[in-house]
């Protein structure tokens, strides 16, 4: 099912609840990544997979939605290493961020101990609160 209207916006009805709670270019860049690889692999799972890698390349999760990132480019190992990487994707977390930048996000997502903990820490704390907010809002 196609994601975006014949004007290009994104239709609210197909988009993942994070993304209804999100900023309305976070919803064109999955609708239209949605649409684009549909159209080329004809998958409906691989496209959704390319539709969040291509979301998290501009974008990162914050709780229960998405937000602009400072600086474009992949988001984690997963995002880096493409289709063929066995590596473990951080669920929109922006693990190639600053330190500083992680523990900001920590903080405004009220995270314990965040004071005290490695940048790996501080991104599964991140990825840990974002999936209990998200399973809050529905």
């Amino acid at each position: 099912m196609p994601k975006t209207t014949k004007a290009g916006t994104a239709k609210q009805s197909e988009l993942p609840g994070t993304l209804k709670r999100s900023d309305a270019k976070a919803q064109r860049t999955f609708a239209k990544a949605h649409d684009a690889a549909a159209e080329e692999y004809g998958d409906a799972e691989r496209a959704h997979r390319v539709a969040y890698s291509a979301l998290k390349h501009t974008h990162e999760k914050v709780g229960d939605h998405w937000e602009p990132k400072d600086e474009k480019g992949p988001s984690d190992r997963k995002a880096e290493g493409g289709r063929g990487t066995r590596a473990e994707t951080k669920g929109g977390v922006d693990a190639n961020a600053s330190k500083k930048h992680l523990y900001d996000v920590a903080r405004r997502l009220d995270v314990r101990g965040r004071s005290s903990m490695t940048k790996d820490e501080l991104v599964d704390a991140i990825q840990k609160e974002n999936g209990r907010r998200t399973r809050e809002a529905g």
